[in-house]
């Protein structure tokens, strides 16, 4: 929705043509708040919400993104590893000022109207899990204490 802003506005779903079975792959909140959910088909989703926008991937678009948010990683530290598409994994040996400093980076990232989470944790694993219950940045000090309330649900992300 970077490049149309009118869009902001309205419940958005995206979709990927090119699988054999198109279904929601991404939605905006305000689809969320619709009853909209990942996995359904995009006349499922119309059925929820008739205002919703289907949208299509544009994988170019994504790997610009990709980019951006490496460059933005090598600001933090030296060992950045792209993890997966929109995911990055950046190892700190001083964690002096961390959660300052990667909270300077989501907010230029947001200057570049790109939504960051981040968790930050002693394992990769937990911090990966962290990232997406962060809204928009989850320190952890105790994995266990944060892991053990999670459904099993939360697995399903990884």
């Amino acid at each position: 929705m970077r490049h149309h802003p009118k869009l902001r506005s309205q419940p958005v779903a995206l979709i990927d043509a090119s699988e054999s079975k198109v279904s929601i792959i991404q939605l905006n909140e305000l689809a969320e708040k619709s009853g909209i959910v990942k996995g359904m088909t995009p006349s499922q989703a119309l059925a929820r919400c008739l205002q919703v926008m289907i949208r299509m991937r544009e994988r170019a678009q994504e790997k610009l993104i990709d980019e951006i948010l490496l460059q933005h990683a090598f600001m933090l530290s030296p060992f950045v590893e792209a993890t997966a598409p929109g995911v990055c994994t950046v190892q700190f040996n001083n964690d002096r000022d961390l959660t300052a400093k990667i909270s300077r980076i989501v907010t230029k990232l947001e200057k570049c109207e790109i939504r960051a989470q981040a968790g930050i944790a002693s394992l990769p694993d937990t911090s990966y899990l962290a990232a997406h219950l962060a809204r928009p940045l989850l320190p952890i000090d105790e994995a266990k204490e944060f892991l053990a309330p999670l459904p099993i649900e939360t697995l399903a992300i990884a």
